[in-house]
């Protein structure tokens, strides 16, 4: 017949539910069923976090709510990590971030692209001859890094 353990923590530990208590003490963050550790990371490790706690919410030790009160956090960051712990499992804490593309507007595309401004086409057309996409013209026009001649800006 199975034993009923008791909600008895020492103290310092807090508390996710009467089963399950964190401890941090010494750069190190480590989880407790009633008085046994279960896991332990270092507390800048957040991939290790994120990975743990939705183990726990998947074998259903805890809840969504008791991790986002414990720790802080929002409930839609805590159910975004445990859809990912089911989806990918435990290698998707740890793929590396993706990158974005290489970078469009070279020093030499710059070049072309103002002397084709300068000849009054617009971004549209100077987007279409360089198979640039005319937003990336604009939002460079905007930043300052491109000049459209003509065009006057207003001050409210």
């Amino acid at each position: 017949m199975p034993q009923l353990q008791l909600p008895i923590f020492p103290s310092g530990m807090t508390p996710i539910n009467p089963q399950i208590a964190v401890l941090c003490e010494s750069g190190k963050v480590a989880y407790l069923h009633g008085h046994l550790p279960v896991f332990q990371h270092d507390q800048q490790d957040l991939a290790s976090f994120r990975l743990f706690t939705s183990q726990m919410i998947a074998n259903g030790n805890v809840r969504h709510g008791e991790v986002a009160r414990a720790f802080a956090v929002p409930l839609s960051t805590v159910k975004r990590y445990a859809k990912l712990y089911r989806e990918k499992g435990a290698a998707g804490f740890f793929v590396p971030r993706r990158r974005r593309s290489a970078v469009v507007l070279t020093d030499e595309v710059k070049a072309q692209a103002q002397v084709l401004l300068n000849e009054g086409k617009s971004a549209a057309e100077v987007g279409q001859e360089l198979a640039i996409l005319p937003d990336t013209l604009r939002k460079a026009i905007q930043a300052g890094h491109l000049y459209r001649p003509g065009k006057k800006k207003t001050s409210y």
